[in-house]
């Protein structure tokens, strides 16, 4: 065992020879250490160690530990990509708040556009397609939402139920012929699938959770065939029960030239555009007073991070006839979570009727 002992008045002042000599003061100056009480001269004062320059290698070396591991690894995970960047936030329990909007952190407008429409629709545009449907029904025109480079597209039931064929045009206005994947039509989804496309820019999907009342939106679409259409609004309403026709075996004529009507809806125990026949569904909605019409079905709701947050699906319209058609600002989507829980079940070929 060993101990130190001092001896009365030894090392009493900490700034003057108070310091062991494997302890020293660097920050004393000699001035200082001169001024420092005697002490008994048999205890001989500890060297005086002026403090010395740190060369700059040093500094890197103090930074090494483990914080500056962390720095090191986050900047390689923002340079890697957002979920590179997600594990580091897990691990040391920190978070990143979302940008412009609650939706999600990824961001797909450019940073010089962020948060204005014209930045979500430059950004957002090309994964906007529109479909024509043909069946003994009838013919639909509709809109749909690339989610794959490789053509795969979602889009409502009713757009492309009972389609014998079905063709794509995209911003471009390039035309695919597509194959219908899988529908369900509880959900009022299906998914389709082009012929020999590649390379084409696919939608970024969101989180629909974290969308909030009063938050701005865009709808993408092609209302009347007009293909590309952008309009903007905000988010009315959460958790909408909205009752339509399951699609199979009805005409469908959603605008376009020729097209005859509106998608028939339920909602709040009353109906709009007609009625929807007794087979139908019911499922959660977004509302928003977004403008939407007759073709925008199948089409995108955004937030204003370009990140897809709903598939348009029924629009309320006065008229009895598309040709008097317009928007009164009562539009519905399915959530996007809907779609992507239900993406499984649509590429096995859906869950039918």
């Amino acid at each position: 065992m060993t101990e130190s002992f001092r001896r009365s008045g030894e090392y009493e002042n900490p700034q003057g020879h108070g310091q062991h000599a494997d302890f020293p003061l660097q920050s004393a100056a000699p001035e200082q250490q001169a001024s420092a009480s005697p002490v008994n001269p048999e205890w001989p004062p500890p060297p005086i160690y002026q403090p010395q320059p740190q060369a700059p290698s040093n500094s890197g070396k103090r930074a090494r530990g483990p914080m500056a591991l962390l720095a090191a690894v986050a900047i390689v995970a923002a340079a890697i990509g957002g979920g590179t960047a997600y594990g580091i936030q897990e691990l040391t329990g920190t978070s990143t708040a979302a940008s412009s909007s609650t939706t999600s952190a990824t961001n797909v407008v450019a940073a010089s556009q962020k948060g204005t429409v014209a930045g979500v629709a430059k950004a957002v545009s090309p994964s906007i397609v529109e479909i024509n449907a043909s069946s003994n029904a009838g013919e639909s025109t509709g809109s749909g939402v690339i989610i794959t480079q490789g053509g795969e597209i979602i889009t409502n039931n009713h757009v492309v139920a009972d389609a014998s064929s079905v063709k794509v045009t995209t911003s471009t206005g390039k035309s695919y012929k597509a194959r219908v994947i899988g529908t369900d039509s509880k959900k009022d989804l299906a998914l389709i699938k082009l012929v020999n496309a590649s390379g084409l820019k696919a939608a970024t999907l969101g989180n629909s959770g974290n969308v909030q009342v009063g938050e701005q939106v865009v709808a993408i679409g092609s209302p009347e065939g007009l293909t590309g259409t952008v309009t903007s609004g905000i988010v009315s309403a959460l958790d909408r029960d909205v009752t339509v026709a399951t699609g199979d075996g009805q005409q469908q004529q959603q605008g376009g030239p020729g097209g005859g009507g509106d998608w028939p809806f339920e909602f709040g125990g009353q109906q709009f555009n007609g009625d929807p026949g007794s087979s139908t569904t019911t499922y959660k909605a977004i509302q928003t007073d977004a403008s939407l019409n007759p073709g925008n079905s199948g089409g995108a709701l955004i937030d204003m991070n370009g990140n897809i947050i709903g598939i348009n699906s029924a629009m309320y319209s006065a008229a009895q006839s598309s040709s008097d058609a317009g928007s009164v600002g009562l539009g519905f989507a399915i959530p996007i979570n809907t779609v992507k829980s239900d993406l499984s079940t649509l590429r096995a070929g859906g869950s039918g009727s």
